[in-house]
């Protein structure tokens, strides 16, 4: 079980999944007695119960997969009160918070990308190890990758899975796809799978050869990009001078956007030499981590998911919320209504 800090056990009992880089994550929240936080991406619940262990804390916890919500009903029982799960995407975590009369939180954390629950789970259809239905969806609303496979342009797709993949036989994969489709509906995970596997090539031992475009289909379908920046500046808006943000990413498109706020509301981005005489806003942040924390290899031996992870951190200063334009952190793409209407 996890224990708190005398040692004794907390509510729940032990995590089904622990999440990567927990404890400098805790850490950096500095987590305190008659403190209210906000889990964002609550999945098994790991940051819930280390909040919960660590002090005397109030939790609010948010995911958008409805079994997620239900599989943590044993530790809100357990929680003694502390602990609230919310059926919800963590872009409104500030709108929850007031929601449930919070008007300033102490911390925020973030897990982002798709927990080992969800991968092993062959219904969802995030993962090629597994047959399944082509989902990937988090929540229960709104087209599936297979609809995107189905409907989207060559073009559309190639830029998707460039953009999101970070693929570079982007093109090849998306007219492999568009050709495939022509001769029999895409449907599971395995059979897009091979598709792409006969595109792109990858020395053995290393990744599979269809994981950058199940990657990019699963944040296009889920809009995890512009989600996360709204995240972002809710938590701005949300926490109290002092108050903690604390965020792990799995890839350079996360990271990117991460590093990107955290410079311009410090103002460490620099400014402009076109336009120097432009007077900087007062920063809303302090960066906590002037380099992005990583798992040592102690951790990476024991979870080889955590390898790519990156944990940055920032404390939020007494400088008003600003506004921002979430459109500008985000790759240039059609949209999903865009796809869904074969552009």
């Amino acid at each position: 079980m996890m224990a708190s800090r005398d040692g004794t056990a907390v509510a729940g009992g032990p995590a089904r999944h622990v999440p990567v880089l927990i404890r400098p994550a805790i850490e950096l929240l500095n987590v305190r007695d008659g403190g209210v936080y906000i889990d964002g991406t609550f999945g098994a619940g790991g940051y819930s119960h280390a909040i919960l262990a660590a002090a005397n804390a109030q939790v609010i916890g948010i995911d958008r997969d409805r079994g997620a919500v239900a599989r943590g009903a044993d530790l809100v029982a357990a929680s003694g009160g502390r602990l609230t799960l919310v059926e919800e995407n963590f872009s409104a975590l500030d709108r929850v918070a007031r929601k449930f009369g919070h008007e300033s939180l102490d911390g925020v954390v973030l897990d982002l990308g798709v927990s080992s629950m969800q991968l092993d789970q062959a219904e969802r259809g995030f993962s090629f190890r597994l047959d399944g239905p082509l989902d990937m969806r988090m929540g229960a609303n709104g087209p599936s990758a297979a609809d995107v496979v189905a409907r989207a342009s060559e073009r559309s797709l190639a830029d998707i899975i460039f953009q999101l993949g970070e693929e570079r036989r982007s093109r090849a994969v998306a007219r492999a796809i568009v050709a495939a489709r022509g001769q029999a509906p895409i449907r599971t995970t395995l059979a897009l799978a091979e598709i792409v596997a006969r595109v792109v090539h990858v020395r053995p031992g290393t990744i599979h050869p269809a994981t950058r475009t199940f990657q990019a289909l699963r944040i296009f379908v889920n809009d995890e990009l512009a989600e996360l920046a709204a995240a972002l500046a809710a938590a701005e808006r949300i926490l109290k001078a002092s108050g903690r943000l604390a965020v792990v990413t799995f890839h350079s498109l996360e990271d990117r956007i991460v590093k990107t706020f955290l410079a311009e509301r410090s103002g460490t981005a620099g400014v402009s030499r076109h336009r120097p005489d432009i007077e900087a806003p007062a920063p809303t942040f302090r960066i906590l981590t002037k380099r992005p924390i990583a798992p040592d290899e102690a951790e990476i031996a024991n979870n080889p998911r955590a390898r790519s992870a990156k944990l940055r951190a920032g404390e939020r200063s007494e400088a008003p919320p600003r506004e921002l334009d979430v459109a500008s952190m985000l790759p240039q793409l059609p949209t999903l209504d865009d796809v869904m209407r074969g552009r």
